[in-house]
């Protein structure tokens, strides 16, 4: 799918769900790692994270855009338009769409760094690097060891 596919797929998707049209532009992002997608305040537009609709389908792209457009159309109406408002928690339900979306990489798979507790020998993986001189055990307090 393109990004003219994904254009025409949101303004339909916008009609049928929302009543109301999608004025802006709708494109994929390659570098949206961590999140389905997401709506720009600024500009209005909307980027999704192509690697979802290569792993779980059209049904999960169309979740996305769901839960994205529910941000646009209440910021656009000037009513609460982030994850905590209620605003936003009742359009969702309304549309049926989700909160969240399916992670494309486990935390394990995503997890770049290993590191050894030197006193317990307490092994634990991480995305980002650790401090190994600011940081210590959370389980005994021993300094930690990196390891890969």
């Amino acid at each position: 799918m393109d990004d003219n596919k994904l254009q025409e797929l949101v303004s339909n998707i916008s009609l049928e769900s929302f009543n109301k049209p999608f004025d802006h532009k709708a494109t994929f992002n390659k570098r949206l790692r961590t999140t389905g997608g997401r709506y720009l305040l600024n500009s209005h537009n909307i980027e999704i994270n192509p690697e979802q609709y290569e792993f779980y389908g059209i049904k999960a792209l169309k979740d996305i855009i769901k839960h994205e457009l529910c941000h646009y159309h209440l910021h656009i109406e000037g009513k609460g338009y982030k994850h905590r408002d209620d605003d936003f928690r009742e359009l969702s339900k309304d549309v049926g769409a989700p909160r969240f979306c399916k992670a494309v990489k486990s935390y394990d798979e995503r997890a770049n760094y290993l590191y050894k507790c030197s006193n317990c020998k307490l092994e634990f993986k991480r995305i980002r690097k650790v401090n190994t001189v600011k940081y210590r055990c959370g389980r005994c307090g021993g300094k930690l060891r990196k390891m890969s």
